[in-house]
């Protein structure tokens, strides 16, 4: 959501930044002026107020940069050799992350790859800006909308019947809620893809993961998993909301096309810290090892300490698997007990019950 109007103003474009200065707009104070080539705009920004002013990657005429910091703006310089735009001021879609075939030359798979290389001070600073604007794309995203998270393994291929398990949990709980997973394949784009798709019939439903069944993983090659994803979105384009919060730092994972907004980070340990706390309206864990054993107890600590208001519903899907397989039920519920947390913390056996749990427990709930 980009401010335009009141205190703060996000500019993207040189016909904005003419169209405001010929209402007669003479103090830049609060601006963002973000992407935009002023090398032909000496004279006006000379006539401006420029003190308070920030202008983020711009192109100036010679020594119009170094004349407005000594007037009080701040100019960011644009980064060379970054793939990515480290002052963006927007989540990412499937279509930006997926712009160039095959995968290898893609945005995705160039951010990844440049991540990958020397931890040069630009390159980190490049990384730092970027996680911290994809932070304010996200905090500007969600607004007042109520997210749910489902999380779970990123092995689940997509012809096992948990991923139509999962998927049919996005699906159930998009009636009442945004989706939110990590972003990943597996039961991650699994539930993003039920939720994209709520919109559409139980019967397209069952096609899009027919034709899914075709290609079940991102190995060996992810540019075949995501073009059939992408093929499944042209001929069934569904359009509920749902987000993605994936990471670099598992770049060898591709993001799944199924998220109409991805908030995509560079650091995984911001990223999983941000994926457990806007999940306002509870998490869904599906059967996964470390991450999303890393994820139950994260976001269980999160609940250990809230208040009463604060807390938000967990909910394990597999009585046999978090009790028996990875034990984490056993651990969770005496963490819980005597806690604010504890009636707020479920074990079934269902998505339906998990669907069921979340619908009837979230009013009045959530972490602020």
């Amino acid at each position: 959501m980009r401010r335009t109007r009141g205190r703060q103003v996000e500019i993207d474009s040189l016909e904005d930044f003419d169209r405001r200065l010929a209402r007669g707009t003479t103090r830049l104070s609060g601006w963002w002026v973000h992407g935009v080539d002023l090398s032909g705009r000496t004279e006006q920004l000379a006539a401006c107020d420029v003190a308070g002013a920030s202008f983020l990657a711009c192109t100036f005429a010679d020594g119009d940069a170094e004349r407005i910091e000594g007037r009080g703006a701040i100019v960011f310089p644009a980064l060379p050799g970054v793939p990515v735009d480290p002052y963006r001021s927007r989540l990412y879609t499937a279509g930006e992350l997926f712009d160039e075939r095959p995968y290898a030359a893609s945005l995705d798979a160039r951010a990844y790859a440049w991540s990958r290389g020397p931890q040069a001070p630009r390159a980190m600073l490049a990384r730092a800006l970027h996680d911290h604007a994809i932070d304010e794309a996200l905090t500007a995203w969600v607004g007042d909308r109520r997210l749910v998270g489902v999380m779970g393994g990123h092995a689940l291929e997509r012809d096992d019947t948990g991923y139509a398990d999962a998927a049919r949990l996005g699906r159930l709980l998009a009636a009442g809620h945004t989706v939110t997973t990590g972003g990943g394949p597996g039961a991650m784009e699994a539930a993003n893809l039920g939720a994209r798709l709520a919109d559409r019939t139980e019967d397209e439903h069952g096609q899009a993961l027919s034709e899914l069944a075709t290609v079940p993983s991102y190995h060996p090659t992810i540019g075949a998993w995501a073009d059939i994803a992408l093929d499944v979105l042209e001929k069934w384009p569904g359009e509920t909301e749902t987000l993605g919060i994936p990471t670099w730092f598992y770049g060898h994972e591709p993001p799944n096309v199924f998220a109409t907004a991805i908030a995509k980070y560079f650091r995984n340990a911001t990223r999983e810290a941000i994926l457990v706390q806007v999940c306002d309206a509870g998490i869904v864990f599906l059967p996964g090892v470390g991450g999303t054993v890393q994820e139950v107890f994260q976001d269980g600590c999160e609940n250990f300490y809230a208040d009463e208001s604060s807390v938000a519903p967990m909910v394990l899907v597999g009585r046999r698997y978090w009790t028996e397989t990875v034990p984490a039920w056993p651990l969770l519920r005496s963490l819980a007990r005597g806690r604010p947390m504890e009636p707020h913390a479920h074990l079934v056996d269902t998505v339906d019950e998990a669907a069921d749990l979340v619908e009837s427990t979230t009013a009045g709930a959530g972490r602020p």
